[in-house]
C-alpha cells in the first residue's frame, strides 16, 4: 500500500506533505482503535528512505532539503547506481550488482521525506562528539578488537556471523534493503520483527519497568506504555555486545534509548527515538523517520555468507602468520 502522497509525482507530494502538515497542525490524525481501545499500530512497514542518517557537515543550518535539491541530490546517485548495473569489464570482472535481486533503495518504496538528516538532535543533525574519556576507551577497545580479530570465530563481529544487525535497534534504524519492519500488537505486548535478520524484539506494555527476572536481553530489556495516540518504549540494560553507533565501547547502566511511534495518518506512523548515556555523552541525541504500510509479505531473511566464509577467513589469518614467522626466522 502506498501513501496518498507517495503515489504522486514529486512535486505535488511536496504540496501535499505540507498540506497534511498544515492539516496536522489543526486537526491531529486519530488512529483507529483495537478491540480494547489502544490506537492501531500493527502492521507490515516499510523504511526505505534516501535521508542519510547524519547532516553533511556544510548543511548543519538547513533540516530540510528543498524540492529542487531534492531532485539534483537523486539524479547523481540514480546514475551511480545505473553505471554499477550496466558496467563492463570482461569476464574477469568480478562485482555484486544488488540491482539484478531489486535491492537497489530505488528499486523499492520509498518514503519520501525532504529531511537532510535522520538525526534531528542536536539542531546541527550530527552526532555529539564523545567525551574525552570515552573517546580514549573506545580507541582502546577497538585496538583490542583489531589486533584479535580473526584468532577465532568468536572474535568476528556479529553482525558477520548472523546472529545481530545493529539496525534492529534500539533505535531502530532504515538499513539499505530488506526495509521491512512488521509490527504486532496484543492488549499486553507489543512486537518489532525487522525483515533483515529476522530478529523479534517482545515488549510488554506496562505501567512501570518490569521485573524482568535477571535475564537481560543482548540490546537491553524494553517496555512501553501509551501517551495518548504515541507508544513510548524505554530501553535500559543494553550489553556491550551491542556498541551504539560511533562508539566502539558499549552503554552504561545509566544509558537509556527512549523510542515513540505515532500513527499519523491512515497509511504511515513516525518512528522517534533519544539515546542518552552521560558516560558517552554530554548530551542526548535523537531523530525520526516515517514508516509506511506496504503490502507484505515480510520474506525470510537467510543469512549465511559470514558464517560459510568463516574456515577460509580464519584459515587466510593462518596462513599469514605462517608466512610472517618464517620471514622472521629467515631473517
Amino acid at each position: 500500500m502506498k501513501s496518498a502522497c507517495a503515489s504522486i509525482g514529486f512535486s505535488a507530494f511536496i504540496l501535499c506533505a505540507m498540506a497534511a502538515a498544515s492539516a496536522g497542525a489543526v486537526d491531529k490524525y486519530k488512529a483507529p482503535r483495537t478491540s480494547w481501545g489502544d490506537p492501531v499500530i500493527q502492521g507490515i512497514f516499510t523504511n526505505n528512505t534516501d535521508v542519510p542518517f547524519e547532516r553533511a557537515a556544510s548543511m548543519a543550518d538547513k533540516p530540510f532539503f528543498t524540492a529542487l535539491e531534492y531532485q539534483s541530490r537523486k539524479k547523481p546517485r540514480e546514475a551511480a547506481e545505473t553505471e554499477t548495473a550496466t558496467r563492463g569489464g570482461g569476464a574477469n570482472e568480478v562485482h555484486y550488482d544488488t540491482a539484478e535481486f531489486g535491492l537497489n533503495p530505488e528499486q523499492n518504496e520509498m518514503v519520501k521525506s525532504l529531511r537532510t538528516s535522520i538525526i534531528t538532535l542536536p539542531a546541527n543533525g550530527r552526532l555529539p562528539p564523545l567525551r574525552a574519556d570515552a573517546q580514549k576507551r573506545s580507541a582502546d577497545a577497538r585496538a583490542l578488537t583489531q589486533a584479535h580479530e580473526f584468532d577465532s570465530a568468536q572474535d568476528r563481529p556479529i553482525a558477520e556471523r548472523c546472529i545481530i544487525w545493529p539496525h534492529e535497534g534500539p533505535p531502530l534504524r532504515p538499513v539499505g534493503y530488506n526495509t521491512h519492519v512488521q509490527i504486532t500488537q496484543t492488549k499486553d505486548h507489543v512486537v518489532f520483527m525487522t525483515e533483515m535478520i529476522h530478529d523479534a524484539r517482545v515488549i510488554p506494555i506496562v505501567k512501570s519497568e518490569p521485573d524482568f527476572g535477571g535475564l537481560t536481553r543482548w540490546q537491553g530489556n524494553s517496555w512501553g506504555h501509551w501517551e495518548g495516540e504515541t507508544l513510548v518504549i524505554e530501553t535500559t540494560g543494553i550489553t556491550d555486545r551491542v556498541t551504539p553507533r560511533g562508539a566502539n565501547v558499549g552503554m552504561s547502566a545509566q544509558g537509556k534509548v527512549i523510542e515513540k511511534l505515532t500513527r499519523t495518518g491512515p497509511k504511515t506512523v513516525m518512528y522517534e527515538f533519544t539515546v542518552s548515556d552521560p558516560t558517552l555523552w554530554d548530551t542526548s541525541w535523537g531523530g525520526e523517520f516515517p514508516m509506511e504500510f506496504t503490502d507484505g509479505p515480510v520474506f525470510e531473511y537467510a543469512c549465511h555468507e559470514g558464517n560459510y566464509g568463516m574456515a577460509n577467513t580464519l584459515r587466510g589469518a593462518r596462513l599469514e602468520e605462517k608466512e610472517k614467522t618464517a620471514a622472521s626466522k629467515a631473517k
